[in-house]
């Protein structure tokens, strides 16, 4: 899978010049079973303002469901987490954005970090979930080794994801278990916040919004409708909406 170069992390630096002097970084994440091609264009737009961005691809992503499979929260997160040191090596201030499990993992750099980010945005996060089939996991992944994949949740047609056709079980529910911890710490989130959400969303149901809004500390949060996108919001119909408000939101953050 990692032939095609879309599924590359992608690295570009930052140009100063084109944002007052000062090196601005983002890093923004892709979710479960997906890779950088859900975040490229996202990423492509904040760089051609002259932002540095890192996509990472986390691992067993772009390989097999079966890696995936092998793979934990811990994997995942401790990636991000040095990506993110990197970035802030080099910049002087960065805006972290991640994309449903993305959501989640960057919210928790900005409870372990809070210091150190500037900005959190947010697409269609989950850290919760009424779908009563999760609380069956436990038992499920050591009988079954997946469901059905979650990709392609897109309402613009021609578009694809290309994110793994199976669900993994084992690493689903690593993911499911980080979720509790994630929201007890959700206080912790004192950055400014810019949250996301797609009216229709066939992955990520209700639940994760009003437990996030509700529960950080942030007084400065702003919340787009994108009612003209499914779950995978990064290559829908509102993606230019997710880009143009993402750009004034680092813009403003960021500022001195």
């Amino acid at each position: 899978m990692t032939s095609n170069p879309d599924y590359e992390p992608l690295v570009v630096a930052a140009r100063p010049e084109l944002t007052g002097d000062r090196r601005i970084g983002v890093l923004l994440s892709h979710g479960f079973t997906g890779s950088p091609v859900s975040m490229r264009p996202w990423g492509r737009y904040l760089s051609d303002l002259g932002y540095g961005v890192r996509v990472p691809l986390l691992p067993g992503h772009a390989t097999t469901w079966q890696d995936l499979n092998t793979k934990r929260w811990a994997d995942w997160y401790g990636a991000l987490s040095a990506e993110l040191d990197t970035m802030l090596a080099e910049h002087d201030a960065v805006v972290v954005a991640g994309l449903s499990m993305g959501g989640a993992l960057v919210l928790r750099l900005a409870e372990d970090r809070a210091e150190e980010i500037s900005g959190v945005m947010i697409c269609n996060p989950a850290v919760a979930t009424k779908r009563f089939d999760v609380k069956l996991l436990p038992v499920l992944k050591h009988l079954i080794p997946s469901f059905p994949g979650i990709a392609n949740d897109i309402k613009k047609s021609g578009v694809e994801e290309h994110g793994y056709t199976r669900t993994p079980l084992k690493a689903i529910h690593s993911l499911i278990t980080s979720w509790k911890p994630l929201v007890a710490d959700l206080p912790k989130v004192k950055a400014p916040l810019i949250y996301f959400r797609s009216t229709i969303d066939h992955v990520v149901d209700e639940a994760s919004q009003p437990i996030i809004l509700d529960n950080i500390s942030s007084t400065d949060v702003e919340l787009v409708p994108l009612p003209e996108s499914f779950h995978v919001a990064t290559l829908d119909n509102d993606a230019p909406t997710i880009f143009e408000r993402s750009a004034e939101f680092v813009a403003r953050v960021t500022s001195l």
